[in-house]
């Protein structure tokens, strides 16, 4: 019993952490930026529920932190609506009663009241500080810590595979996929992973000249200590690096940057070739994730942090920096969901925002409500998709199975 409780709070508290701080970070985004434009706000809360500590600044805002760290949201002042769009009555009808109580001209201090423009970047200031995070975390990493560079080398051609038919050799040096130039294996993996079906393009460095090969990947189902069980694209290559190959790179501040910001694209573009090859039924989406995937994902990278080093400052150093750079991936994720065009999201509000530019009035209550109601819907089912897929790579329905023969 106590071994299951310390393996639970291995999996959860990192987990509950490293979310409550992007959360935290993508509320102070739209905070800092509504703040910049003079909007009245009531409160700023990390975490739900009853509060455990809270004070009122100057400005009127009170800050809260609840006893329930799932989060945290901002709410501003005279923010009733579900939506957060009111129609053209109901921004009459909350202005009248604001002149009405605080005098002309109060109602300028309310969101709803700013121009256009200045709504939109309080909404998309969110998932900019999202980004702006990893970008941040990523850099610090890269400028303190550096990253070993392992170079492409081909070590072992797997016989009847798709790179032993494309004419791969032990030996060979993968230099680029699909044109881009490759300083790290990894890279190659990653492409590989999400092509299966689809020619990859590889020029290799064979005997001091380049040849140019071309591999399809097929679907394969293997169990990653991270993700689980998956299916991904593999062409049977063994690759690894020699000890006089491998670099340790640690950049400067203005290079590091640079690194974060390349580091936060790939992910965005890994993610958007995901998405649209499930789309398309190229991939499947069994490496869609909800809560309790990436509470087991936080628990096996904090297992294995733990496992690196016995000693106990390299144990908590590995801790911290693996916790770190899974902070920066999942606050891309965050602030790549946020963006997505479904109403109960913050992409669904730059949506609405979008036809009110072209219409010159808001989006119909009516309309905006359905909105609402589909989104959620779809919010909803995308998460119990995940979910799904969560509990099957936990061998939870095979366990449940055993249980009733």
């Amino acid at each position: 019993m106590l071994g299951f409780l310390g393996q639970a709070l291995i999996y959860v508290v990192p987990f509950l952490l490293v979310l409550t701080l992007v959360v935290t970070v993508h509320e102070l985004g739209h905070f800092l930026t509504a703040r910049a434009f003079k909007v009245k706000m009531d409160r700023f809360s990390i975490g739900f529920g009853r509060a455990i500590f809270q004070r009122t600044d100057r400005h009127g805002v009170e800050w809260r932190l609840g006893w329930l760290p799932l989060g945290g949201y901002v709410k501003f002042s005279g923010d009733l609506d579900a939506t957060g769009v009111p129609d053209r009555a109901g921004l009459e009808a909350m202005k009248r009663e604001l002149v009405a109580e605080h005098g002309p001209g109060a109602e300028r201090d309310y969101l709803y009241f700013k121009p256009l423009w200045q709504r939109a970047l309080i909404v998309a200031g969110g998932p900019f500080a999202n980004f702006v995070l990893a970008i941040a975390i990523f850099a610090l990493l890269f400028s303190l810590v550096g990253v070993e560079l392992r170079p492409a080398r081909v070590m072992e051609v797997a016989p009847n595979s798709p790179a032993a038919v494309a004419g791969f050799r032990p030996g060979d040096l993968i230099t680029q996929v699909n044109g881009k130039m490759i300083a790290d294996g990894g890279e190659v993996t990653r492409v590989v992973a999400l092509s299966s079906g689809t020619p990859v393009d590889f020029v290799v460095e064979r005997a001091g000249a380049d040849v140019r090969l071309t591999a399809t990947p097929e679907r394969v189902t293997t169990q990653d200590p991270i993700a689980g069980k998956v299916s991904i694209g593999r062409i049977g290559l063994g690759l690894g690096s020699s000890r006089d190959e491998v670099r340790h790179v640690r950049y400067g501040p203005i290079a590091a940057v640079g690194r974060g910001f390349t580091e936060t694209g790939d992910i965005l573009k890994t993610t958007f070739t995901y998405i649209g090859r499930m789309i398309s039924g190229r991939e499947s989406g069994d490496q869609l994730s909800g809560p309790l995937g990436i509470a087991k994902a936080s628990g096996a990278l904090t297992n294995a942090a733990v496992a690196a080093n016995p000693d106990p400052l390299a144990m908590i150093g590995n801790l911290l920096l693996t916790l770190t750079s899974f902070a920066a991936i999942l606050s891309v994720g965050i602030g790549f969901l946020n963006l997505l065009p479904v109403p109960v999201l913050d992409g669904g509000h730059l949506m609405f925002y979008a036809y009110e530019a072209v219409a010159r009035r808001p989006v119909a209550a009516r309309v905006q409500e359905a909105g609402y109601r589909v989104g959620l819907a779809l919010l909803a089912s995308l998460m119990l998709f995940a979910t799904w897929n969560d509990l099957q790579k936990l061998n939870l329905f095979k366990f449940l199975g055993g249980l009733v023969s």
